[in-house]
C-alpha cells in the first residue's frame, strides 16, 4: 500500500500538476493539503476517471484537505477533535481497505502559527495539543494507523538548509519543536527519519529568492506512524524533482509503502 502527502497549493493552479505525479507515481492514497476550495468546487470526476475515491474538506480560498484513494474507504471524518469551534478545514481521517489489512490514515494541514508570538501561534500550540490528544486516543486502539501532512514543523536544525532564517519562525522555535517530540514521543515513528539521516533533506522550497535553484529547502511534511503501522514500514521517500517542473506546488510529495 503506497500512501503520500501533498501539499499541492491550490487544487485549481496544480491540477496539471497533481495529476502528472498522479499518473506517474500511481499511489494507492493521496492525502492533500492547501486544496483552496470548497467542497462543490473541487474537480471530483476528473480524479474520479483517475480511478480514485475522493473525499474533501474544503473551505474557501484556504487551508481544505482531501483524501484521493483507490481502495475501499471506511469510516470518514472531518474535523480535529476538541473544539467544536474550530472552522479551519485542516484535517481528515479514514480507514483505507488493504490486501492484507486496513490502515487507518489521518491527512492533515497544521497551522503555521506566525507571525509569533501571536494569537495564531496559541492556535498553533492548542490545535498540536488537540493532535496528541487525538494520538493518545488512536493509539488506545493498537490499530495501524498514520498521520500525514504539513506540519508546518521544522522538527531539528539539520532540516532546514540555512537553519539561522527560521530561528525566530513559528516553524521552529522551541515550544513548536518540543510540542512535536511530545507527539513523536507518544511511540509514534517518524517514517522519513527510521530510513535516512543527515542533514539536505527537504519538502518545501519558498517560490522567493530562488530558493529552489539554491537548494534553500525545510523539512515540514513529516509522516508519524503508531507501532502497529511502524511495523509494515517498507520505504519512505521524498519525490524532490517534482519541484522543478512547470507551476509547482512550493511543496512536494512525500510517501510510504507499507506491507498492507
Amino acid at each position: 500500500m503506497k500512501i503520500a502527502s501533498f501539499n499541492i497549493n491550490g487544487i485549481k493552479a496544480r491540477i496539471a500538476a497533481l495529476s502528472d505525479w498522479l499518473q506517474e507515481a500511481q499511489p494507492d492514497v493521496a492525502l492533500l493539503q492547501e486544496i483552496k476550495s470548497v467542497d462543490e468546487n473541487f474537480p471530483r470526476e476528473h480524479f474520479e476517471d483517475m480511478g480514485y475515491t475522493v473525499e474533501t474538506h474544503g473551505q474557501k480560498s484556504f487551508n481544505g484537505v482531501a483524501i484521493l484513494s483507490k481502495l475501499p474507504l471506511e469510516d470518514v471524518t472531518r474535523g480535529l477533535p476538541g473544539d467544536d469551534s474550530d472552522e479551519q478545514a485542516r484535517w481528515i481521517e479514514a480507514t483505507v481497505i488493504g490486501d492484507t489489512r486496513p490502515v487507518h490514515v489521518c491527512g492533515l494541514y497544521l497551522p503555521n502559527g506566525n507571525p509569533a508570538p501571536g494569537p495564531k501561534y496559541d492556535y498553533k500550540l492548542k490545535w498540536m495539543e488537540r493532535l496528541k490528544a487525538r494520538a493518545e486516543t488512536l493509539l488506545d486502539t493498537e490499530e495501524p494507523f498514520l498521520m500525514a501532512g504539513d506540519y508546518n514543523i521544522i522538527p531539528q536544525d539539520e532540516d532546514a538548509k540555512r537553519p539561522e532564517a527560521w530561528a525566530k519562525d513559528a516553524l521552529a522555535l522551541p515550544d513548536s519543536r518540543a510540542a512535536f517530540r511530545r507527539i513523536v514521543n507518544l511511540g509514534l515513528t517518524e517514517a522519513f527519519r527510521s530510513r535516512h539521516h543527515g542533514p539536505g533533506h527537504y519538502t518545501f522550497w519558498d517560490y522567493q529568492a530562488g530558493a529552489w535553484n539554491r537548494d534553500d529547502g525545510i523539512r515540514i511534511d513529516h509522516f508519524l506512524l503508531s507501532p502497529q503501522c511502524a511495523d509494515l514500514l517498507l520505504d519512505c521517500q521524498i519525490d524532490k524533482e517534482i519541484r522543478g517542473r512547470e507551476k509547482p506546488s512550493d511543496h512536494v510529495p512525500i510517501w510510504v509503502e507499507l506491507d498492507a
